[in-house]
């Protein structure tokens, strides 16, 4: 009888392995080196940004500055300043330390700080008055002169007024019967209301009116009204 021999397949035969599925790392590796540049240019933008801020804040120019307090017509001396490092600004024009010289012997246009800046507003750059000039101090109280109006080379009208407790004119309807006597001046100076408002004020006249309106200061019978400027002005 014929044997036959059955074979019955082997299950121990290695299978090959399964490959994983994609994750996809090498994209996110090319995302992760993108986000990389990205953060090293904007830290390299912010610091060329920086290194412009600070290079601007370097560019300072030496100016002059207030050393002492300075009162409104007083001849300004080589003590009255100093030099300080000042970083440019357009909206400010202080004289430059080079110009020193053309401050001293200049005489304040108006009451000057100690620690401020010094421009040419500051200054009366009219030098000298010539031989046909006189200036006369008037103090006017509140009210007396146009308030945050008067500047130097301002036309004005000193207005005399009546002394306290004299016929100050009036008809019998109550009107004035003529026109009150006034000065033209020119302002040359400024200075600071104190605390009662009242401020000084000093006035370029002719010759002829001197006298006049240092009287009338004097008796404090002066009020000032401000002439239309020109244009310009």
């Amino acid at each position: 009888m014929d044997t036959q021999t059955s074979f019955t397949p082997r299950r121990d035969t290695p299978r090959q392995p399964e490959l994983a599925p994609s994750t996809g790392a090498k994209k996110n590796s090319g995302r992760r080196w993108s986000t990389s540049v990205l953060f090293v240019l904007v830290t390299l933008l912010g610091a060329l940004g920086g290194a412009v801020v600070v290079a601007r804040a370097g560019d300072r120019v030496d100016v002059l500055a207030v050393a002492r307090d300075v009162p409104v017509g007083a001849k300004i001396t080589a003590q009255d300043v100093s030099t300080v490092s000042f970083a440019e600004d357009p909206g400010l024009l202080p004289i430059r330390a080079s110009q020193r010289a053309s401050v001293i012997g200049q005489r304040a246009a108006t009451d000057l700080r100690r620690g401020g800046l010094l421009t040419r507003a500051q200054l009366n750059v009219t030098g000298s008055l010539g031989d046909t000039q006189q200036v006369v101090g008037v103090e006017v109280k509140r009210g007396f002169a146009p308030r945050d109006e008067l500047r130097p080379g301002d036309k004005v009208a000193a207005v005399v007024l009546p002394a306290q407790g004299a016929d100050t004119g009036t008809t019998a309807s109550g009107g004035q019967d003529r026109t009150p006597e006034s000065i033209p001046a020119t302002v040359k100076s400024v200075g600071s209301p104190d605390a009662t408002g009242a401020l000084v004020i000093n006035l370029v006249v002719a010759p002829a009116d001197g006298p006049l309106l240092a009287a009338k200061a004097a008796a404090k019978q002066i009020a000032l009204v401000r002439q239309p400027r020109e244009t310009g002005r």
